[in-house]
């Protein structure tokens, strides 16, 4: 009787830890070397992000929210949107070619493929705590008050990487077949980020499209990150249960597609 999908990358992935912190440190240099700012470039962007969404949105266009919203304070209310979106973006975007990119360690080497997309995630969220750090410090500044709520923040930071991988998996596992797909999952993300309600409310979509909200579940972390970093109340059962259902959901399907996959891997690369 083989094993349970899940449960076989989840030990796959506790005795290689040692392994997957290597590449995740190698993945985290590489994207700075030969950069005189190294990593300080993590904390540059999102305060250039601030400044010109602040310019924009809220000098220029002076947007303004319903009041029943976390906050009226607009460019506070995207970057905390913002925020999980750009760390499963990366996520997925770069897991796509991670295989493609190694084809000479899977090639060349007994080498377990299925931590790649692991070590993408990990990697990019050690930029997205140093972005984290900037949002929270934007938060306290422009609304006074640093919620207590960022303490489940890194519940909701492993239930976006179980969603993450699992569909890590799915796109890498197909980019070596069909090398579209990279660009395909680009477009779809394209797709995928207007339906998610980071820019705008969720009640300024159109009651006929709302409906695909429910089957977002982007939509339950924007949200749950929106919360935990704007307001002192707990999330009630269903913000918690939903994106766990899709995250589980997503990484065992994902791990079961992925091990079918890989089996050519080697063939093919």
């Amino acid at each position: 009787m083989g094993r349970i999908p899940g449960r076989y990358f989840l030990q796959n992935l506790v005795e290689r830890r040692a392994l997957i912190y290597q590449l995740v440190r190698r993945d985290f240099e590489q994207r700075y070397v030969g950069s005189a700012a190294g990593w300080l470039w993590g904390l540059i962007h999102p305060l250039v992000l601030l400044i010109s969404w602040t310019f924009v949105f809220q000098i220029c266009i002076k947007v303004e929210l319903p009041r029943h919203e976390v906050t009226q304070n607009y460019v506070v209310f995207l970057l905390c949107g913002f925020l999980p979106w750009l760390l499963f973006q990366e996520t997925l975007q770069r897991s796509a070619t991670s295989l493609v990119e190694n084809a000479a360690l899977i090639k060349k080497t007994i080498f377990p493929a299925e931590i790649l997309p692991v070590t993408v995630y990990l990697s990019t969220l050690i930029s997205h705590l140093l972005t984290l750090a900037i949002v929270i410090i934007a938060v306290a500044v422009a609304v006074g008050v640093v919620s207590p709520g960022i303490l489940l923040l890194p519940a909701y930071m492993l239930l976006l990487g179980l969603f993450a991988t699992g569909l890590g998996w799915i796109v890498a596992g197909l980019n070596v077949y069909l090398r579209d797909t990279a660009q395909v999952t680009m477009v779809v993300l394209t797709l995928w980020f207007w339906l998610t309600p980071i820019f705008i409310s969720e009640q300024m979509y159109p009651r006929q499209v709302r409906f695909l909200l429910a089957w977002n579940p982007m939509r339950y972390l924007v949200r749950a990150y929106r919360e935990c970093l704007l307001t002192s109340r707990l999330p009630d059962l269903g913000s918690i249960a939903v994106p766990a259902g899709f995250a589980v959901a997503a990484f065992v399907a994902g791990g079961l597609f992925f091990r079918h996959l890989k089996r050519g891997f080697a063939d093919v690369l």
